[in-house]
């Protein structure tokens, strides 16, 4: 977002990596290389929800990331025994202690105007850009402000925080349809495709698979070994159900170092897409 209705910050602004981009490459080569200790953080995670997991993502940087303290991830805020809410991250670096909420989503665009927010919707149909935001503008910023929260904060040395939100993920447009981006969105969004199973062609020579929800998070890069051939991707759309969740798809090129690299993702959906009441 370019212009979002609350304070956004990027987790990393006040690390040394932003200052010094080639130590961030060095630690990401380096996890590349060995990454057990990445899996042994995220084998922890109880839950499977992609918003879980790109929290716990975040919060494994910010704790290697020089430059930055992690005073509290997932900071839960209690009254007596009811638990109100929690603060997704609360860090301190050069700029102060900061309140976090963190939070990745991919919304389809609606196949007349996008301007609004509220027209675009999760591929399962249960929420909006426009009430996402407003959620976050108007309950989870603002808790770290409350009463209880401010109790929580002084266990942690804590006396002033600094409120403000990290929105990523994809909007994907109509095929065949128009959607303008919506309103505040930055103009360089990661961006893809969305179409209904009656419109689907693919060219010849293409090759398409899905993407395991967890991967759903950054561009797909499969090794040869991996990367489906046109007969086994046919095969699994024509066993596909017709009233299937919305999938995922990947478009796949091979890169100079013979793997195969993400160049466009596609949301299939089911003919009846979307799923309103009403409809």
């Amino acid at each position: 977002l370019s212009a979002p209705p609350c304070p956004q910050r990027h987790p990393l602004a006040g690390s040394l990596w932003a200052q010094q981009p080639q130590r961030l490459e060095q630690w990401l080569r380096a996890l590349d290389a060995d990454d057990r200790p990445l899996r042994e953080w995220l084998a922890q995670l109880g839950s499977r929800r992609l918003g879980h997991y790109y929290e716990r993502l975040w919060q494994f940087a910010l704790g290697q990331a020089p430059g930055i303290e992690l005073l509290a991830a997932n900071l839960a805020i209690r009254d007596g025994g009811r638990t109100l809410g929690e603060l997704d991250v609360v860090l301190r670096d050069c700029d102060g202690v900061h309140h976090l909420e963190l939070a990745i989503k991919l919304y389809l665009g609606p196949e007349g105007a996008g301007h609004d927010p509220h027209a675009w919707l999760g591929p399962g149909c249960h929420d909006r850009l426009g009430t996402k935001l407003a959620h976050l503008a108007g309950h989870q910023l603002p808790m770290s402000k409350g009463a209880h929260s401010r109790q929580a904060l002084a266990q942690l040395g804590v006396e002033q925080v600094q409120a403000q939100m990290w929105l990523g993920g994809y909007l994907f447009y109509p095929q065949p349809g128009h959607a303008e981006a919506p309103e505040g969105a930055n103009p360089q969004h990661l961006r893809g495709r969305w179409l209904r199973r009656r419109d689907w062609v693919m060219a010849e020579g293409e090759r398409w698979q899905p993407l395991q929800r967890h991967a759903w998070l950054a561009p797909a890069r499969v090794a040869s070994g991996e990367c489906w051939q046109a007969e086994q991707f046919a095969a699994w759309l024509h066993v596909l159900e017709q009233q299937a969740p919305a999938q995922l798809l990947v478009r796949l090129v091979p890169d100079a170092e013979g793997a195969w690299q993400e160049a466009e993702r596609v949301f299939l959906v089911a003919d009846d897409w979307p799923y309103l009441p009403g409809n």
